[in-house]
């Protein structure tokens, strides 16, 4: 695999995973999510991308192989290894409902364990490559039924950060440096408009942090008074205000230790604002009511659908917390600004609503998207997912989706204007070596996403030897999700 997987573990309480996680962790560098209840793990893989789940019974209890089998419905990719302390007390078709990949038995042996995830994760690799070949066949025959598409019919393979899903330049470049936001401690900002995939950014860099056994906690500031808001971040005492029958700990002490996402941050109170400056430059939390200072540590990251340097400049946000806030800034780019990105995501939403509402959708036909890359998406990448979504619940089993079940707004659209830039080579720099460096930098990851990141292969196509490749992807920092 080229790269280590993520696994979720739902331990039985009292059990012990230490020396089981530490091979998984250590020896083959795999990301362990532990969690003690099918609700957190659940929670969990809502946010990264998961490969593989273990769930552990014991006793007379099947609460891990209930968990197993439901995953089997909503997470259909997920590799499922079961452990339990008696091979006779579960029947084989239980273990048939759930697809179960292999049982282990109690007392778990670490290193069997490990061995036998790294066969499942090489098994599910080798799976998730014959789908793609499968599909690509499949699309080049639907193609002679549902109208040609213009140009190769074989796009490159989708890259992801966690839920984040993308072939753009902009958005590839744009998750790589988050990733290396993600090892470091400092605050971060997103910004761009409504339904970018700001919260899923904010959760990717939280899951690849070294907070990720701690929580992620999530407040909308959007439309809370002061008051409110105060309460809901920094806690309060019985008392404090009417209505405060009992203490409350506040956002920022139960994530002690991981991360809070603040959304819609421009819309918070030039008062509210001194509090929040105050937090993020020394940790201080005051519960309203208390007289006692408590400290706490805590990863903010901000988002705002509005460009909080215009706030600042017409003097509605204060400049040193915009400063203290952009430890990292990014901007989600809109849908319309990526239109590459659209194909992909239409097929990942159709994947994801076939399986949620048990339907079989053979692919999207040429003509579906290309009237979906004429839309011009307002609502960005939440607009496309509703729109899939209707079209799946629309479609009968064993359907590819047509143009029959799209939206009359969609099928309508004008066509997208020739030369908006889409697909073509942008170089980027002022020096002309600036330039030179961007296309190639372009030409290297496109010849890469085009061969699955086959190295040889791209480096047969663009006339390099395999060392030379492997500089260049050093070099610009290319990564294979």
């Amino acid at each position: 695999m080229d790269q280590p997987g993520t696994i979720v573990i739902l331990a039985r309480p009292g059990s012990e995973w230490r020396s089981p996680c530490e091979v998984l962790s250590e020896r083959y560098a795999y990301r362990v999510v532990l969690a003690s209840s099918p609700a957190e793990a659940l929670t969990a893989m809502s946010s990264i991308q998961v490969d593989l789940a273990i769930a552990e019974d014991g006793g007379d209890d099947t609460s891990g192989l209930d968990f197993l089998t439901q995953l089997r419905v909503s997470h259909p990719d997920i590799v499922r290894v079961y452990v339990t302390p008696d091979s006779h007390r579960v029947s084989m078709q239980a273990l048939a409902r759930a697809a179960i990949y292999q049982f282990l038995l109690t007392p778990l042996d670490a290193v069997q364990l490990g061995l036998v995830v790294e066969r499942a994760l090489e098994t599910r690799e080798l799976a998730r490559r014959h789908r793609i070949l499968s599909r690509e066949f499949k699309i080049s025959g639907a193609s002679l039924i549902f109208g040609e598409r213009k140009g190769s019919p074989f796009r490159p393979e989708s890259q992801r950060f966690e839920k984040l899903v993308y072939v753009s330049e902009k958005m590839a470049e744009m998750c790589d440096l988050a990733r290396q936001a993600a090892t470091t401690e400092l605050p971060i900002l997103i910004q761009g408009e409504t339904g970018t995939g700001k919260e899923l950014l904010a959760r990717a860099v939280h899951y690849n942090s070294t907070r990720r056994t701690s929580p992620l906690l999530v407040q909308n500031c959007g439309g809370m008074s002061d008051e409110l808001l105060q309460s809901e971040l920094f806690g309060h005492k019985r008392g404090a205000f009417t209505g405060a029958i009992s203490d409350r700990l506040g956002l920022f002490r139960a994530a002690d230790g991981g991360t809070v996402f603040l959304d819609e941050i421009s819309e918070v109170s030039p008062s509210f604002q001194v509090s929040l400056l105050r937090f993020l430059q020394e940790g201080e939390v005051k519960p309203l009511g208390a007289d006692k200072v408590l400290h706490c540590n805590v990863r903010v990251i901000a988002a705002s659908n509005r460009p909080l340097h215009d706030l600042v400049a017409r003097g509605e946000f204060r400049q040193d917390l915009y400063f203290r806030l952009k430890g990292f800034e990014f901007e989600v780019p809109a849908l319309r600004e990526r239109p590459d990105d659209i194909a992909p995501l239409a097929e990942f939403f159709a994947a994801k609503h076939a399986d949620a509402l048990s339907r079989k959708i053979l692919g999207i036909s040429a003509s579906v998207i290309d009237k979906l890359s004429n839309g011009d998406f307002p609502g960005n990448v939440r607009e496309l997912e509703n729109e899939i979504r209707r079209m799946v619940a629309l479609a009968k089993d064993g359907e590819y989706l047509t143009t029959r079940n799209m939206s009359p707004s969609l099928l309508n659209a004008a066509p997208r204007p020739k030369g908006d830039g889409a697909g073509i080579f942008q170089p980027e720099g002022v020096t002309l070596k600036d330039q030179v460096e961007s296309l190639e930098k372009q030409i290297v990851r496109r010849a890469l996403a085009r061969h699955h990141w086959n190295q040889s292969r791209a480096a047969d196509e663009l006339g390099l030897s395999r060392v030379g490749l492997a500089n260049k992807i050093k070099r610009y920092n290319l990564n294979h999700n």
